[in-house]
């Protein structure tokens, strides 16, 4: 796969050849100074950040090793030996965006070229990106500036880098194709498994700024990383992200998909989005819970006004003729809800009735359904005509043999045929 020169933005451009550089072990023109102090390390990160020194069975950090494996150990190595050269507040705010955009943009030209290295981890790994952008994050919050900084400003240095290495600021298309959005999110369930990956990001990492040729219609496919944190739905990062798209103009997309990892062995075409929250066996990256259960499903204090359930747009029927072996598609269409006037869930599976509440939409009730109900909910108020809707793609496994490695040839396998058929049931969509 090719990277287009015009999805990797000239302001970018030299930064990033800078930095490959840095990464490829060659020597750089400007050293830059070794950080002396400027990072206070009895300051704890996030939960999600303290996991970066994770090993297995007390070993060594699994984070580490996956950020050397893939090359991103030396950029958030430069990362911090700038921040503590950073002489105020405006260089400080350029120097975290501008690195931000610049790591999303190295993990999607890692994810689509040939990494290079004895034992570098495989192009598709997404989990290089995941433990740069906590690292990097963990250093803004342990950043003692030669100047004051206070708590409002550091918390928005945090979400400039969260926003900028997550591709929402730069999800620009191009003008004359036909313009595809496709979304990804985080690993998550590391407490259970700190080697974990996610291919829905791996997917989004692997089609960012491709395109496509399909019956004679070119289509250029931008792609956006989110969270699995609930703070940052509840902060509508989700609209922020996507609303843009649904808007009249030149970065209005003609299809919006966004997509998690869901069931072992299948990739399931989500039909009903519902409204509220309601998983409480699993907390979020940071240990955090939506608040509901699936007899008293919650709504996200955020959420703009909406219907209880809303129906996908995608072309499912063509979606699910695409090969995806060796798993399986499934156009999905069975909901939990509360059906009007009782207090109990009931397992409804072609769909929810007439004046239920819903409990969990066809994709659950945690945040993949969240996010494909946020997704259709701007559709319906921006652009009820648009093509949108959710993929749960097939959960990623280790070889059950393997308990302390971080990858095997099964993994890997696994991981090359989900992302190769998310790829073929988008090119269904697009007929």
């Amino acid at each position: 796969m090719r990277l287009r020169p015009s999805s990797f933005p000239r302001s970018l451009l030299f930064g990033a050849l800078a930095l490959t550089a840095v990464l490829s072990g060659a020597p750089t023109v400007h050293a830059v100074p070794a950080a002396t102090g400027c990072l206070d390390q009895s300051v704890n990160g996030t939960v999600e950040e303290q996991r970066l020194d994770n090993g297995i069975a007390d070993g060594p950090s699994v984070p580490a090793e996956i950020l050397r494996r893939s090359g991103f150990d030396r950029q958030v190595a430069v990362f911090s030996r700038l921040l503590c050269s950073v002489p105020n507040r405006r260089a400080a705010a350029a120097l975290v965006h501008t690195q931000g955009e610049t790591l999303w943009r190295t993990a999607t030209y890692r994810a689509q070229h040939q990494p290079h290295g004895p034992d570098a981890l495989p192009a598709t790994d997404d989990r290089g990106l995941y433990w740069a952008r906590l690292s990097m994050a963990l250093a803004l919050r342990q950043w003692h500036p030669r100047f004051g900084l206070g708590t409002t400003e550091r918390a928005d240095l945090i979400r400039s880098l969260e926003y900028t290495s997550r591709g929402i600021t730069s999800n620009r298309f191009s003008p004359g194709v036909q313009k595809i959005l496709v979304t990804g999110f985080d690993p998550f369930t590391l407490d259970a498994d700190i080697r974990i990956g996610n291919p829905s990001g791996a997917n989004a990492l692997t089609l960012d700024g491709q395109r496509w040729t399909i019956k004679g219609k070119t289509y250029e496919v931008q792609t956006v990383m989110f969270p699995v944190r609930y703070t940052d739905f509840d902060e509508n990062m989700v609209e922020h992200a996507l609303a843009p798209h649904y808007r009249r103009g030149p970065q209005r997309a003609d299809l919006v998909m966004t997509a998690s990892q869901g069931r072992v062995g299948i990739f399931d075409l989500e039909v009903f989005n519902g409204r509220r929250r309601s998983v409480s066996s699993i907390g979020d990256n940071n240990n955090l819970w939506g608040g509901g259960t699936i007899a008293a499903p919650v709504v996200s204090p955020s959420m703009p006004p909406g219907p209880e359930w809303i129906t996908s747009s995608l072309p499912l029927a063509r979606m699910a003729q695409a090969d995806v072996t060796p798993f399986r598609t499934r156009v999905n269409t069975s909901v939990l809800e509360i059906p009007a006037g009782q207090t109990e869930p009931v397992r409804q599976p072609n769909g929810p009735t007439p004046g239920s509440i819903a409990s969990e939409g066809t994709g659950g009730g945690y945040l993949s359904n969240e996010v494909a109900y946020r997704n259709t909910l701007q559709r319906d108020l921006l652009d009820p005509s648009m093509p949108a809707g959710h993929l749960h793609v097939p959960v990623l496994s280790f070889d059950p043999a393997n308990k302390t490695e971080i990858t095997d040839p099964t993994y890997e396998a696994n991981r090359e045929a989900i992302v190769t058929g998310a790829h073929a049931v988008l090119r269904a969509a697009l007929g």
